[in-house]
């Protein structure tokens, strides 16, 4: 809503969020749930879900950007990020959220390799990456709704 999205375009959105990572049901539980630091050939397989979860979604109609969203979410503005290495504007907004949402809930909860590193330090990495990593206007909503009292739990 901070950003201007009609409700429409926020199912749209709740959706592609909540299905972001659907492509890691291909990736071994036993990769996914090692407490230990990922090898580089493991962590390439984990880099292949976003690309698994838009051929789950491609051939279906949906009024949005489902397949795209589910394709970019690790994007960066910077084109850092993969799978395909993009930028800017070439990564859609619902993504852009998606990155920015998904990276606050990864740092800010417990993985099999690590503690939380807790919510400040979530909000600090994206600040952090605001502009370079992360689109500045998502990255300013998302610290606005936290300083207005959101939480995961909500």
């Amino acid at each position: 809503r901070k950003l201007g999205f009609e409700e429409n375009r926020l199912t749209g959105l709740r959706l592609s969020a909540m299905i972001h990572d659907v492509g890691k049901i291909q990736v071994p539980a036993e990769i996914l749930n090692t407490p230990r630091k990922l090898t580089n050939l493991e962590f390439d397989l984990i880099k292949l879900h976003p690309t698994a979860g838009r051929e789950l979604f491609k051939d279906i109609e949906f009024p949005w950007p489902v397949a795209d969203a589910i394709h970019q979410h690790h994007e960066r503005l910077d084109g850092s990020g993969y799978p395909e290495g993009i930028s800017g504007d070439q990564i859609i907004l619902e993504a852009r959220i998606i990155a920015v949402a998904d990276v606050v809930e990864a740092i800010s909860s417990h993985r099999p390799y690590r503690a939380s590193l807790g919510l400040q330090a979530a909000l600090d990495e994206v600040r952090g990456g605001r502009g370079k990593l992360f689109d500045p206007e998502v990255v300013d909503a998302c610290l606005e709704v936290f300083d207005e009292g959101f939480s995961f739990s909500d």
